[in-house]
């Protein structure tokens, strides 16, 4: 049996296949240019050929179609009938207050969901329209929903509620929701195993840093803050977003430019933030360019590094006394070895000491490592997300009536001994090329 997971932005549709026994992923793939002239699909199944293609998807019915097609294929395909599927897991951008954790998918569900478009309208209609069309074109398959907020959804209520008229949250939904949950609880629960304790007595803080990022206070296992808010623009300073600024800026432009109010989010979405600092939103570009003697992409690196330092010292102060790692993620928290050391400036007052040879020597996205000195308090660790083995792991649960909110379930992963087999491999090629990277691996 297979679990496939399907992400569906705009105008993309990514995916994994993932075999239930066998505890290893098949095949991955993404279609992209969804609704355009013409798209493109990109499929990679382990031990065969790369396939890429262009044709015509003006909707998400047709790239699903594809996708369904390709995972059927006599040359490039990993499954021979499609009931070896034995669920699909649907990542969501947005569960509002109604889900708390994933959850199967019905008319009632899909109903719910779309009540929420207004609170994410870049990515909640893509979703849908990618659940839809995965529904209809397997309609005998189990089909769950994956939510980026549902981790957070413990957060109390002095933490969710911002100091605004109280009736904008009973008539407009207007709190803080957070986001890229499942890569939160996947590394909060990894960061208990690798240290060796239960999630109820494990604190942590999580930063998510790609292109968006995050960090959230775990707290005894659970989830008890997170910068993003109402929408991903909270927060950090990210690739294309500003994250925390005066609000008074807003109608200070508006009114001193002319600018639409849709101009303005596009603003603060897509052209703020490092791009907006120094026209460049890749890290690795905009380290070159500060390396070269760019001042501007110098700040940009100055800047996200203090806000992602300042987020880490103020939730610190959430968590009773006691942290016990501060954990770092996602594709420039996991290989941006100048952001890992930009952020943890000054962290030495809460007893995180970074050891600079130790964070250099860690660029590699297949093992888990510890970047603290040896008399650091607090561990600093950098551990690969993997956020499609959440989603994989809640669909089958929910198919097998195994399921419940992610403090009465555990995962595989929550064991010291989980192995990523194919990271497994993968680390093994690194070790290779970087012997130094076995001396600060976080479980030896």
């Amino acid at each position: 049996m297979v679990i496939l997971t399907l992400n569906c932005g705009s105008s993309s549709a990514k995916y994994q296949v993932y075999d239930w026994e066998e505890k290893e992923v098949l095949a991955v793939g993404v279609v992209e240019r969804i609704g355009l002239e013409y798209s493109t699909i990109e499929h990679k199944a382990v031990g065969k050929e790369a396939y890429t293609a262009e044709f015509s998807s003006p909707t998400h019915k047709e790239a699903i179609e594809l996708i369904i097609r390709m995972l059927l294929d006599k040359e490039y395909g990993v499954i021979k009938d499609l009931k070896e599927i034995g669920a699909v897991g649907h990542r969501v951008l947005h569960g509002g207050e109604a889900f708390k954790k994933s959850a199967l998918i019905n008319d009632e569900v899909i109903a719910q969901l779309k009540s929420y478009n207004h609170l994410g309208p870049l990515h909640m209609p893509a979703n849908i329209m990618g659940i839809e069309a995965a529904v209809k074109a397997m309609p005998d398959v189990p089909q769950a929903i994956v939510l980026d907020t549902a981790w957070h959804q413990t957060m109390p209520e002095e933490a969710f509620m911002y100091a605004l008229p109280y009736e904008w949250y009973t008539k407009y939904n207007v709190r803080r929701y957070g986001f890229h949950g499942t890569s939160h609880l996947y590394c909060a629960k990894r960061a208990a195993a690798i240290l060796g304790k239960k999630n109820k007595d494990t604190n942590v803080i999580i930063c998510h840093i790609g292109n968006g990022a995050s960090v959230s206070a775990v707290k005894n296992g659970i989830a008890v803050d997170t910068s993003m808010g109402l929408t991903p623009l909270e927060g950090l300073v990210m690739g294309s977003r500003s994250g925390d600024i005066d609000p008074a800026i807003v109608p200070y432009m508006l009114e001193n430019t002319g600018m639409s109010a849709r101009e303005m989010d596009t603003t603060l979405n897509k052209k703020s933030g490092l791009i907006g600092l120094c026209g460049k939103s890749d890290r690795r570009d905009v380290l070159k360019a500060s390396q070269e003697g760019d001042k501007k992409a110098q700040l940009a690196i100055d800047m996200e590094g203090r806000r992602i330092g300042k987020y880490i010292g103020s939730y610190a102060t959430l968590l009773g006394g006691r942290l016990d790692a501060i954990v770092f993620t996602a594709g420039v928290g996991e290989m941006g070895a100048h952001i890992r050391e930009s952020a943890c400036k000054g962290l030495e007052i809460i007893g995180a000491k970074l050891d600079p040879k130790k964070n250099k020597t860690c660029f590699s996205r297949n093992g888990e490592f510890e970047i603290s000195t040896d008399d650091s308090k607090v561990k600093i660790l950098v551990i690969p997300t993997d956020e499609e083995l959440v989603m994989t792991e809640d669909a089958f649960a929910l198919m097998n009536g195994t399921y419940d909110v992610h403090t009465n379930f555990t995962y595989s992963f929550e064991s010291r001994e989980y192995v990523n087999k194919a990271r497994v491999a993968g680390l093994k090629r690194d070790i290779e090329k970087n012997p130094a990277l076995k001396d600060i691996l976080a479980i030896k």
